[in-house]
């Protein structure tokens, strides 16, 4: 049963814009999930200037993973990490006491590429919030796949449709790329407290209702829910079960404000340590960052 429906909002990172779609105003966080970010596609020319990088920044107390559609990312950060994904292949972190990372399109650069991903946040649970920092990269058969009458089912993280992936997560939770054609169907994981599905392209029929690309649809604890392609679609499925409240600035999510604000000293201070092989350049904390908002 459908609870709500989500739009992406525009939101610039600086060199391009993004639909952000979690945190929202009137849903927050999908089981763990406190961040979700639809990016692209945008098409940047070869020569492009570095101003569309992300330089380095930190995190703390989540676990970010990258998805991709097309393109490519270089990424680095300060556990020594230097790694390419590229589609269909997964990129997870784990911040935990405290990480940085940055995010380079060299491909585009060098010969142009078509960017088009998501970029997602997974809360860790209060016990494992200082977890130390950790990176991994998946693809292949780390990338557990089924096929489904029409629904071809690729598990990025957690365990659902009989299915287990080898990312080492911390919560219960499920995601999913699911490549619906015209017609097809598939059935919400069952087994978790929250669940949603993002639309990135085609459109999609529940509860009645049509949907087209861009909404991330909420669906009802506990209750069943089918989602039916009306043409060829792309969906992203989530979920899992609920970690506690989260309070989220800047990049920064933590169980307290206290966590944040330490953080945030830690920055100013220089004393989060930057990555090895790119560490001329970072993000400056926002001079107007607001205090934390209220817990998610």
């Amino acid at each position: 049963m459908l609870a709500q429906v989500i739009g992406e909002r525009e939101r610039s990172l600086g060199g391009f814009s993004v639909g952000r779609v979690l945190p929202a105003g009137e849903h927050r966080m999908v089981g763990p999930f406190a961040f979700f970010d639809h990016m692209g596609p945008v098409d940047f020319p070869k020569g492009v200037g570095r101003e569309v990088d992300v330089r380095p920044h930190p995190h703390i107390c989540l676990s970010t993973v990258t998805y991709l559609f097309a393109g490519e990312v270089v990424h680095r950060d300060s556990v020594n990490t230097e790694q390419v994904i590229r589609p269909g292949e997964v990129n997870w972190m784990v911040a935990g006491r405290g990480i940085t990372h940055s995010e380079r399109f060299e491909k585009a650069r060098a010969q142009g590429d078509r960017m088009h991903g998501i970029q997602a946040w997974v809360g860790l649970p209060k016990e494992q919030e200082e977890t130390e920092p950790d990176f991994s990269h998946h693809e292949g058969a780390d990338l557990p796949q089924a096929q489904n009458d029409g629904a071809a089912i690729r598990l990025i993280a957690g365990e659902a449709y009989g299915l287990k992936a080898k990312v080492r997560t911390h919560s219960p939770m499920f995601y999913a790329d699911v490549r619906l054609t015209e017609n097809a169907r598939i059935e919400m994981p069952r087994g978790y407290r929250e669940g949603a599905a993002f639309i990135v392209s085609g459109a999609v029929e529940t509860d009645g209702q049509s949907f087209e690309k861009g909404r991330m649809l909420i669906f009802a604890p506990g209750a069943p829910a089918i989602l039916t392609a009306q043409r060829e679609s792309v969906v992203m499925i989530l979920g899992g079960d609920p970690i506690g409240e989260r309070y989220i600035e800047w990049n920064f999510v933590a169980s307290s404000k206290e966590r944040i604000a330490q953080a945030k000293a830690d920055w100013r201070a220089g004393r989060f340590k930057l990555p090895d092989r790119d560490n001329r350049e970072f993000i400056p904390l926002p001079p107007d960052a607001p205090p934390a908002p209220a817990p998610m």
